[in-house]
């Protein structure tokens, strides 16, 4: 998160604390007038990467109203996707754009304890906007995944019992929102401080990358056989709906790949520094942290710009709807896979 101090000048005193971030950024972006411990390259990347999520917020924000307004059921599952989207980059940009030092002391993790003396609610905000956003950006490939699943059933499974896929995916996101309150639960009861949240954190989001990357690579396998048949009994070509779904699996397990490596190497870490020390904070410097921060937030923009992409390509190409209105359910494959 990003730093802000004001100077001695009482005209920029006097100036909005954000629009001073800026500024400076802008106007003195080596200047070594930093309060705390953030360096002038985390002042510059946090305001960077901020603004970046701020954009996708508002495209995401745009697309959702216009889908919403549209109606209909072809709509109504690319409206929950928009607005996972706006929620995930709306939080990220807060994380991002909120000066520091407002909610703690170290821009490095450091051990807080709840109900200590040192500013522990500023530092249970900081990790609830940072797991709430993670958690939402999980969402968007996990309700994709639960609609495919529904379709392949359908397809490969016909005589069997298909509960709503809206209720699975709920069942799935209140799972692991329920693993996240035992996780705060844990920070509130004085079991472990902050960096044990971290730990918790971590574990989990590999957890869940790992078995990401297993489903989308084996529902695409079976959702491409389903595609191509269907266009072979129906004499049209469903080309450009398995190239989606190509780009779909390849970027997706790319960033989940790399999501569970990431996050399973800075688990690994914490664990092992925490067990030998007690503390994190000697293993967590700030070129190991800032390294952590990029990995994650950067490929989360090229994912979400990519899932932006791939909706307004979708809905926006409505000549390719004639290609296949001749296929059986199509609407269902439409919808739920976005190809």
């Amino acid at each position: 998160m990003v730093d802000t101090s004001l100077d001695t000048n009482p005209s920029l005193a006097a100036m909005p604390s954000l629009s001073l971030h800026v500024m400076r950024i802008l106007t003195d972006a080596t200047s070594s007038t930093y309060n705390g411990e953030e360096t002038p390259f985390e002042y510059r990347s946090d305001l960077v990467i901020g603004l970046l999520f701020l954009v996708i917020s508002y495209m995401s924000m745009n697309r959702m109203t216009w889908s919403f307004r549209q109606g209909g059921a072809d709509t109504t599952v690319v409206t929950a996707f928009y607005t996972l989207i706006y929620i995930t980059s709306t939080l990220r940009s807060l994380w991002f754009l909120i000066p520091n030092h407002w909610l703690k002391e170290n821009y490095t993790p450091s051990a807080v304890f709840a109900f200590g003396d040192q500013p522990w609610i500023g530092t249970l905000f900081n990790s609830l906007v940072l797991t709430m956003g993670s958690l939402s950006l999980f969402f968007i490939f996990i309700l994709i995944l639960v609609y495919w699943a529904d379709i392949l059933k359908k397809y490969f499974h016909p005589g069997e019992r298909r509960s709503k896929p809206m209720d699975t995916f709920l069942q799935v996101a209140f799972s692991l929102l329920l693993l996240e309150a035992c996780n705060y639960i844990c920070f509130l009861t004085r079991i472990y401080s902050s960096e044990g949240m971290i730990l918790f954190n971590s574990l989990l989001l590999a957890t869940v990358s790992s078995v990401c990357v297993f489903k989308i690579t084996m529902f695409s396998k079976k959702f491409s056989t389903v595609l191509k048949t269907l266009g072979d009994i129906n004499q049209v070509s469903t080309e450009s709906q398995v190239k989606r779904i190509r780009w779909i699996t390849v970027t997706g397990n790319l960033f989940f790949f790399l999501r569970a490596l990431v996050e399973s190497i800075f688990g690994f870490t914490i664990l092992v520094y925490w067990a030998k020390t007690g503390n994190v904070q000697d293993a967590l410097s700030h070129k190991y942290w800032d390294s952590y921060l990029l990995l994650r937030h950067v490929s989360e923009l090229m994912i979400l710009f990519l899932v932006l992409y791939i909706l307004q390509n979708k809905f926006d190409t409505r000549q390719k709807q004639a290609d296949y209105e001749r296929i059986p359910n199509s609407n269902d494959l439409d919808t739920g896979t976005l190809v």
